[in-house]
């Protein structure tokens, strides 16, 4: 069965555009990934839709009501997969939690607004909480976009080149070497002789060397945490 990445949004169109495009859209279309959303807005029975609310107490701004939110996760019926509700003060989102997310059945994002989401519905039905990082946005779509891009991307068939996706940043916890390709020289920069060698032994080394260099240089918290296979 496809991986589901399933989005509880109030702005499906932000799911719809990134969901119809490049390699998502192909695997999407081709049935290697299904794509969903429910807007809480559409479970809200009120003259007005209304699916916000003022925080007790004192709190400034709003905050989203639960029932619409509970309502629309069971809406989308998708038992025994994750539900990852997008929050500043969660786990911080990495590629070895996107190859976690990757083995589930599906992945529920609860996307937050406003000053997001009434903690009971999250309590209640989220498997997982998670930040792409220490800044505040408006609201959850953009992270749960970046976390659905990477997870796809970790499902077999998606990419259509293993050896592709074997060789992105962090696949062994490091950073991944600079890569070139035509023209040989470009504003009076040329492509490293080496990759043009023909001597795969050679590259090879180059790559790792190119790579732990870079992540000396630019990561070293990689290297201090013990990530990357460093053989």
């Amino acid at each position: 069965m496809p991986l589901t990445l399933a989005f509880v949004t109030l702005f499906p169109e932000f799911v719809s555009a990134w969901g119809g495009h490049s390699i998502i859209g192909r695997a999407a279309r081709e049935g290697k990934l299904q794509i969903r959303t429910a807007n809480p807005r559409d479970f809200c029975y009120d003259r007005h839709q209304k699916v916000d609310d003022t925080p007790f107490g004192g709190e400034p701004g709003m905050l989203i009501k639960p029932e619409p939110v509970a309502l629309a996760i069971e809406y989308l019926n998708l038992t025994g997969g994750a539900i990852v509700a997008t929050d500043p003060t969660g786990l911080v989102f990495d590629q070895s939690v996107a190859l976690e997310l990757a083995q589930s059945s599906s992945v529920t994002f609860l996307c937050g607004h406003y000053e997001g989401i009434d903690e009971r519905v999250v309590a209640r039905f989220a498997t997982h909480r998670i930040s792409i990082g220490d800044y505040v946005l408006s609201g959850g779509e953009l992270p749960a976009l970046v976390m659905a891009d990477a997870i796809a991307r970790n499902v077999p068939t998606v990419l259509g080149c293993a050896e592709s996706l074997a060789a992105d940043a962090f696949s062994e916890g490091i950073l991944s070497a600079p890569n070139y390709t035509r023209p040989v020289e470009w504003r009076g920069e040329e492509v490293p002789a080496i990759l043009r060698s023909g001597d795969h032994r050679a590259i090879a080394e180059w790559r790792k060397r190119e790579a732990l260099r870079l992540t000396l240089e630019r990561r070293p918290d990689l290297m201090e945490a013990g990530s990357g296979n460093l053989a």
